[in-house]
């Protein structure tokens, strides 16, 4: 398996990574995106902590993940349900 030998920063540290070619836009935009997120609370409530930075990102990233979690089972139920309602409407033309 190819991988790739890439430098992330975040913060103002440099991480080394192994990554598959085909997943490194999409790690260096999720880096790029930590780095917006550290900003704007750096700039919004005057942070300078970088622990307390990174757990402010941290925990918007996850009440993010929980929030499209939850959309996602939403949608999925409602798909099923109609789904289903096609399947009763073919089944009675049959």
């Amino acid at each position: 398996m190819d991988t790739l030998s890439i430098r992330l920063k975040i913060g103002d540290r440099e991480y080394p990574m192994k990554v598959k070619p085909e997943d490194e836009a999409k790690i260096r935009q999720a880096g790029k995106l930590i780095n917006e997120k550290l900003k704007r609370y750096r700039e919004e409530f005057g942070l300078d902590d970088r622990q307390d930075l990174l757990a402010m990102v941290a925990f918007d990233c996850m009440v993010e993940a929980m929030d499209l979690s939850e959309t996602n089972a939403a949608g999925s139920e409602q798909v099923k349900a109609t789904l289903q309602e096609i399947n009763t409407q073919i089944a009675s033309v049959l």
